[in-house]
């Protein structure tokens, strides 16, 4: 698990639905760490650091760019 690194970290589970649709559909290995236990407990995210979006570091450019253009199509104001 060295091999993966953080690139983003959430809140709330369901701010990661979309995110796992898109890798899915790209093929990239990733694992979010604490995603049961924030969905178990979600008033406890702060206290557990949130949920971490992990993947190879391999990925990262295609991963972040996969990101930003979420963020760019979500903004609203």
């Amino acid at each position: 698990m060295e091999e993966f690194q953080t690139i983003a970290i959430f809140n709330y589970s369901h701010e990661i639905v979309v995110i796992k649709h898109l890798l899915e559909q790209e093929e990239i290995n990733y694992f979010f760490e604490n995603e049961t236990l924030v969905s178990i407990d979600p008033f406890g995210s702060f206290a557990y650091g949130g949920i971490k979006l992990k993947i190879h570091f391999n990925d990262f450019e295609k991963v972040q760019e996969l990101l930003d253009n979420l963020n760019n199509k979500l903004k609203i104001v």
